[in-house]
């Protein structure tokens, strides 16, 4: 066989397996789109659906989820908002500022609020716009309060030798402070903040259950309550889960039981990986420690905190 034989078999050769690799490229494309149109059909196409949001772990502001909420609210392929919650909390105002989207919504739409295993302090605020609430029987709910923890560590800056040399323009002004404990003004000052959040709170779940707010005071000591202790004090609606609540919806609001439901607002892998609840955390945390600066209140349920 001469040279020139060799070389067109060659050719050939390479010509076959380009085809082969572009062939799987092309086919590699058109599934990834299928795929990511199956997911999101019912946005590219416009069809009625039920609006998903799964709130899990810790709640810190998220103005994109915030804003995916809103989308909802615009959306009229968007029936209605099924809230889907499992998070002991978070900050007091990451939670008002679900809270208030998912009241946008509500105000347009209905909406309904199903409880995981925990539904706690911030993450039973979220759930107080929704026209029915829903939890399992063993669901940890309620834990209606605000705290906020003060590291301080002047026993052992005196220890180590360090002093403060901290200079303020008011008494309050560097206040709380990481290098000695809280001055009784400083203690009273706090206590006023924690207090008017706490009534911000009592107040949200005054108007989302149509309950007098001496009455929300009363159950707001901070208790969490099992969902069978809330659904007797009024605290949700009923016993059941996500097939309960679409069952509600199609009863009361037409809303089609066979629609179906999408999520809003999902993240990639490597957030989901993450998670912008704990890199919140963490900056909260990063930001108390070294800043010495009120970072702000939590509505959280800690269960480690029941001793102190």
């Amino acid at each position: 066989m001469t040279l020139e034989s060799d070389l067109l078999l060659d050719r050939r050769r390479l010509k076959r397996r380009l085809f082969l690799w572009r062939t799987v490229a092309v086919l590699a494309v058109v599934v990834t789109g299928l795929l990511a149109l199956g997911r999101d059909a019912d946005t590219v196409l416009g069809r009625d659906h039920v609006a998903r949001l799964t709130i899990a772990g810790t709640i810190t502001e998220d103005r994109r989820l915030v804003e995916a909420i809103d989308a909802v609210a615009k959306d009229d392929t968007a029936r209605a908002l099924l809230v889907a919650i499992d998070s002991p909390g978070g900050t007091v105002s990451g939670g008002e500022s679900l809270h208030d989207a998912i009241a946008r919504v509500a105000a347009k739409k209905p909406v309904v609020a199903v409880m995981g295993g925990t539904a706690a302090s911030a993450g039973y605020m979220i759930a107080m716009p929704a026209a029915r609430v829903f939890a399992r029987e063993a669901t940890l709910t309620g834990s209606i309060g605000v705290k906020l923890q003060v590291p301080e560590f002047s026993g052992l800056l005196e220890k180590l030798g360090i002093g403060d040399n901290s200079l303020a323009s008011g008494a309050l002004k560097d206040e709380p402070s990481l290098a000695r404990k809280l001055s009784p003004p400083a203690r009273a000052m706090l206590q006023d903040l924690i207090a008017d959040m706490h009534e911000q709170f009592i107040a949200m779940v005054a108007a989302g259950r149509r309950m007098e707010p001496a009455r929300v005071r009363e159950l707001a000591d901070g208790r969490p309550y099992t969902g069978r202790q809330a659904l007797k004090l009024g605290l949700i609606d009923a016993i059941g889960a996500e097939r309960e609540a679409r069952a509600w919806l199609a009863e009361t609001k037409q809303v089609g039981i066979t629609l179906p439901a999408r999520d809003v607002g999902k993240r990639g892998l490597a957030e989901r990986a993450l998670g912008e609840s704990f890199l919140g955390l963490l900056g909260a945390l990063v930001k108390t420690v070294l800043s010495q600066q009120l970072d702000g209140a939590w509505a959280i349920w800690q269960p480690a905190d029941l001793a102190e």
